[in-house]
């Protein structure tokens, strides 16, 4: 690819203004819940206004940046920021000639001195622009010291002489916060190629947005800042600046920030745990904003309820008890036509499969789980359980006072009834011991599945006496 800039004007109207978002990972760790939030935030907002959404890996961190971490996030990513350096090094030659971008030799030494130093003076701790005043005779000294310089880009907040710097307020109308400024006079002069020749984030961002005609940034608040500095960037380069937005970010629930180098709540890990993956999408989407945080079932419907501006500006914080709540809701929901080839590959197939589905699904937390009623209402208990002499009596009784067949939805409420009745158990005295022959556990969800997956009684086979053993049909027959 040979060098270019394009003018980003040119390409929106070429366009024809179609809104052109990005998602731009460094894929430095796994993504979590939180870069997703920002995927779909631009996904839906291109879902919403017919536009396009760019894939892109901002991976100039070429140190922590690698295939194995973004292979999970887009196997089949179009753009890779480390493939285009020729492009940038076009835009630094630009910013060069028009004297925009100058070389510092700093160690990250003395500049901590000098922010030291400006603290004590009641100065704002930013950069001085010493470098702007070094004679070619210093620069040739720091070169023979063998030190190579890193770039600053010289922010336009000054009339004059750069070394009295006065306030510059870069406005925009944010997309989501509304009216924000940045003060430029408040923030240091951004560096942008280091002293190895490799790039920070700063200058490739800018300049694949006009590069490939984005013209909407939606991103996280920590990036609020980064945007005044790049607004003047983009004009530096003679494009006009997308708009943005920036929401609100995730926290743990005790308020610390997600970050994808310890892998907090990544998705990958959610994927291994069985979290649906509208589970995740409604609840990136929708906490911390004026919408309810529900199960919505499809992107589209999601996209319906997508509304930017209706995002808080304080931080939201993410429990994964919700994700899991998220998660059951949509399971109970789902039909079997969306289940059906997933469970297929579990091993739930054949003309039980619906039945079976439409009487588990409001019984599970993921959907594996079905695996594990499959395997009890076909074979039995998986494991049998110690019961007292008087639990063995207990269940022989309740066994004998099953309702005739053919059942029906209320057989279990008719079932217990009479039990309670006869022999005056109740609660945990009643509901435990049928708990441990009906699944060999001693703790789960309602047991008013067995009611629909029914069909007749067979013995124990430990114990010839006790008719308690109940197993899904072969064939399927006499399911409600």
């Amino acid at each position: 690819m040979g060098a270019r800039l394009v003018n980003q004007g040119s390409i929106r109207y070429a366009l024809s203004m179609t809104v052109t978002v990005r998602f731009a990972p460094s894929p430095t760790g796994r993504i979590h819940i939180g870069n997703a939030r920002t995927a779909l935030f631009n996904w839906l907002f291109a879902l919403k206004n017919k536009g396009r959404f760019i894939q892109r890996f901002d991976d100039t961190d070429v140190a922590r940046s690698t295939q194995e971490n973004a292979d999970p996030i887009f196997p089949d990513a179009t753009d890779y920021q480390s493939k285009r350096f020729d492009i940038y090094d076009a835009a630094v030659e630009r910013l060069k000639k028009a004297g925009l971008l100058y070389p510092c030799y700093e160690t990250p030494e003395e500049l901590d001195l000098r922010r030291k130093i400006r603290r004590t003076r009641g100065l704002p701790p930013v950069y001085g622009r010493e470098a702007l005043k070094l004679s070619a005779q210093e620069i040739a000294n720091h070169e023979a010291d063998g030190r190579r310089p890193h770039w600053r880009f010289l922010l336009p907040n000054f009339s004059s002489d750069p070394q009295e710097p006065e306030r510059t307020e870069i406005r925009w109308d944010d997309l989501v916060r509304g009216e924000e400024t940045v003060d430029l006079a408040s923030v240091s002069d951004p560096v942008l190629v280091r002293e190895d020749g490799t790039y920070l984030y700063t200058l490739p961002s800018v300049v694949d947005d006009i590069d490939m005609g984005v013209t909407h940034v939606i991103r996280g608040d920590d990036h609020v800042t980064n945007t005044g500095v790049q607004i003047a960037i983009f004009k530096a380069l003679g494009a006009e600046p997308p708009a943005f937005g920036h929401h609100n970010l995730l926290t743990t629930t005790t308020g610390e920030g997600l970050s994808k180098r310890t892998g907090s709540l990544s998705i990958e890990s959610l994927r291994e745990k069985g979290v649906e993956p509208m589970a995740v999408a409604s609840l990136a989407v929708l906490i911390g904003t004026s919408e309810n945080v529900e199960a919505v079932p499809t992107l589209a419907e999601l996209a319906e309820r997508f509304d930017p501006a209706a995002t808080s500006k304080s931080a939201a914080k993410f429990d994964p008890d919700e994700l899991f709540a998220l998660n059951r809701t949509l399971l109970h929901r789902m039909p079997f036509a969306q289940a059906q080839d997933r469970l297929q590959l579990l091993g739930i197939a054949g003309e039980q499969a619906e039945p079976f589905w439409n009487a588990v699904r409001g019984n599970i937390d993921r959907l594996p789980d079905a695996v594990f009623w499959w395997r009890v209402l076909r074979e039995g208990p998986q494991s049998t359980p110690e019961l007292s002499d008087d639990d063995r009596d207990f269940l022989r009784h309740s066994f004998d006072l099953l309702p005739e067949e053919p059942w029906d939805a209320a057989v279990w409420k008719e079932w217990t009834g009479r039990i309670r009745e006869a022999t005056d158990r109740k609660g945990k005295a009643l509901f435990m011991p049928l708990r441990l022959v009906l699944t060999g556990l001693s703790s789960g969800r309602s047991l008013q599945i067995y009611c629909r997956c029914w069909v007749g009684k067979e013995r124990w086979p430990d114990d010839p006496d006790l008719p308690v053993g109940v197993r899904f049909p072969l064939d399927g027959s006499g399911l409600l």
